[in-house]
């Protein structure tokens, strides 16, 4: 058993400035789990084209608000207690609020390093 903080995060390569917030990767390949879970801010007013090509992710909100929208153009607004999944390795917009930021507990298999940084400016979607 090991019991760890976001602070225990903050001042190491787990914690990740991603481009429209930030994520705490509290749980990551190292601890050998199986998955990654992580402490997720998406900034207000901020979009992001998102794709896990080699990873499935599920978030829950747990506060704040925002959004996610499928290729299809199917917005669904996200607020405390929702939860979104990517169980296809679904390409994905995410939006913080317009007045507040999204935060989320996301979990990730195949687990992630925990080092991974998105790129915002592929146009195809930032993936890792």
């Amino acid at each position: 058993m090991f019991v760890r903080s976001k602070a225990d995060i903050e001042n190491t390569a787990h914690f990740v400035e991603w481009g429209a917030g930030t994520s705490h990767r509290l749980l990551t390949e190292k601890d050998q789990m199986g998955y990654t879970v992580c402490h997720t801010v998406v900034r207000a007013g901020t979009e992001s084209l998102l794709h896990y090509r080699n990873h499935l992710e599920a978030c829950y909100c747990i506060a704040g608000n925002g959004e996610v929208e499928d290729m299809n153009g199917n917005v669904y607004q996200i607020r405390p207690g929702d939860m979104y999944v990517l169980d296809q390795h679904d390409r994905h917009y995410l939006r913080g609020g317009q007045d507040e930021d999204l935060v989320l507990v996301s979990v990730f298999n195949p687990p992630l390093r925990g080092d991974e940084r998105h790129n915002l400016s592929d146009t195809s979607g930032s993936s890792y």
